[in-house]
């Protein structure tokens, strides 16, 4: 990774001393300090790392300076879930996709050529001529899937995780209502909204649920990939 590096350095400093673009040795500065890196940082993580090296750069020239590297090809910006703009490598001849954990907000790179096969025969069977493309899989990673509880709130669970209805629980009204609502114990519930705060959407099958925050709770669930096959709707209690 070292050769490459370099090699892109050089790349760098031609090109931008080509073009007469200002300030290059600052830039210089800012380009191997996000070389170094192998993560996808903001303009404001890239800053922090300046200054820990001893190079005080005002965040808006880093800025610039990102997106000057992203409009020649050094870089790529990408804007996962939260909207923030996170930068990473873009080595020529390099493609890769990304998981994304929802929990901690790791970012895993990987690489498939089955995958990426199958994406150019489809595009083909359709007639479409693929430029570039990006797939992003939200989930949760498995250094966080080991610290997560077996059995759970519904509040607790992520938007599109898939969890089954394992308890409900609170007084006897509550149980009444949710029962006469159609969710019982057992039932498969795909997250549809759920942002920290006021009501979540569930669905079971076609059927979209709005709960509350209050009545989601008592709603104890296990997530699908974890939990074991205890019957269906129609035998739950």
């Amino acid at each position: 990774m070292g050769n490459i590096h370099t090699h892109e350095r050089r790349q760098f400093e031609k090109l931008f001393d080509q073009e007469e673009i200002d300030c290059l040795q600052q830039r210089l500065a800012i380009l191997d300090a996000f070389l170094q890196t192998e993560q996808h940082v903001t303009a404001d993580e890239l800053t922090d790392i300046l200054k820990k090296q001893g190079q005080g750069f005002e965040k808006p020239f880093v800025e610039e300076t990102l997106e000057l590297m992203r409009r020649y090809g050094f870089a790529q910006k990408n804007r996962f879930e939260n909207g923030q703009a996170r930068y990473e490598h873009r080595h020529l001849g390099d493609h890769h996709d990304h998981m994304i954990c929802t929990k901690c907000n790791r970012i895993i790179e990987f690489e498939d050529s089955r995958l990426e096969n199958l994406q150019q025969e489809i595009a083909r069977s359709y007639g479409f001529h693929m430029l570039q493309h990006r797939m992003e899989i939200y989930g949760i990673c498995d250094r966080c899937l080991k610290d997560r509880m077996k059995k759970m709130p519904l509040t607790a669970a992520k938007i599109g995780e898939r969890v089954v209805i394992r308890e409900l629980t609170g007084g006897s009204s509550s149980r009444l209502r949710l029962m006469s609502m159609g969710l019982r114990v057992n039932d498969e519930l795909e997250v549809i909204t759920n942002y920290g705060q006021g009501q979540m959407v569930v669905a079971a099958g076609n059927q979209r649920y709005v709960l509350g925050r209050g009545l989601a709770r008592k709603i104890i669930v296990e997530p699908y990939s974890q939990a074991s096959p205890s019957g269906s709707k129609d035998s739950a209690p």
